[in-house]
């Protein structure tokens, strides 16, 4: 296949505007011998004589015109990759995956995601649910770029192949059965709860926050069932099976329950999200950074 030397055809189709080799070695800031070498070079390359002399001047011959035409089409495509480049480099397009778990979806990957379809469509953001630990070795093995999980699950700031951005603190509130004795109550704390029957995962994130925010309060939860997923843990609730702590950012799911703050145990998680050391510069991954910052700010998202 012919190789095509985009120099000498932008050369070529300059002098077609200019009409003469002076007008296109001024306008290239060339001499006019080396248009001339460039345009012969041109020829050899392609086979075909590409320019006749016509007095003083040159004439385009049938081979040039045909040249040009598929030439334009080269340039224009080009020019449409200049222009996405140009949108790469401003973090205005692009494709960025990103791991989250289950209450962050909803809470602040798909508001940051629509956010962004509305200011930037060219950036796409694929999301993937998945806990810590497969979240971080999705994001240490490149097949994600960015991973939201909780503080406390995190790799720590020493990690050497992460660099940790701080998101939100998300207030615990707990649910408690529509009839629940409490649930109209003034003041709630939770201590007031210790005699209940408590509701949360056997092992797992979820136990071990629920453990440490009522051991804090100074007692120790009586776990009455075990479930992981809120569509269980609330229809429990619901049910009058027992009391829950829940994140702010899962009370849209709550709706059934009654959801009360707990001000002065001020339980909480934090949330963070993590890339590979030194990709937080990339700029469309920036954009999506600063999208989920705006989600977890207090008027984007309830649970602050």
């Amino acid at each position: 296949m012919t190789e095509w030397d985009l120099r000498k055809l932008r050369i070529l189709r300059t002098l077609s505007e200019r009409g003469t080799v002076t007008a296109t070695a001024e306008a290239l800031t060339m001499t006019p011998s080396a248009v001339s070498q460039a345009l012969s070079g041109l020829a050899k390359q392609l086979g075909v004589t590409l320019l006749e002399a016509q007095g003083r001047r040159v004439r385009l011959t049938d081979a040039a015109h045909l040249v040009l035409r598929h030439t334009e089409a080269v340039f224009a495509q080009l020019e449409r990759a200049d222009a996405e480049l140009a949108g790469y480099a401003h973090g205005e397009a692009g494709e960025v995956r990103v791991a989250a778990f289950s209450t962050a979806v909803p809470a602040l990957v798909v508001p940051a995601v629509v956010a962004l379809r509305r200011s930037h469509p060219a950036l796409e953001v694929r999301v993937r649910e998945s806990e810590a630990a497969e979240s971080y070795a999705l994001l240490a093995s490149g097949e994600v770029d960015l991973a939201l999980s909780l503080a406390a699950h995190a790799p720590t700031a020493a990690d050497p192949r992460f660099t940790r951005v701080p998101l939100l603190a998300d207030p615990l509130d707990v649910a408690l059965p529509p009839g629940h004795p409490l649930a109209g109550a003034g003041e709630l704390r939770l201590a007031d709860l210790a005699g209940d029957p408590w509701i949360f995962g056997g092992s797992g994130p979820w136990s071990e926050i629920t453990r440490a925010a009522c051991e804090a309060a100074g007692f120790v939860p009586e776990q009455a069932h075990s479930a992981a997923g809120w569509t269980a843990i609330l229809a429990m609730v619901e049910a009058g099976m027992g009391v829950a702590l829940i994140p702010r950012m899962a009370a849209a799911r709550a709706a059934a329950v009654a959801v009360r703050p707990l001000p002065h145990d001020r339980p909480q998680r934090h949330v963070v999200a993590a890339t590979r050391r030194g990709a937080d510069s990339a700029p469309a991954l920036a954009r999506v950074l600063t999208a989920l910052r705006e989600a977890a700010a207090p008027d984007g998202n309830p649970g602050v």
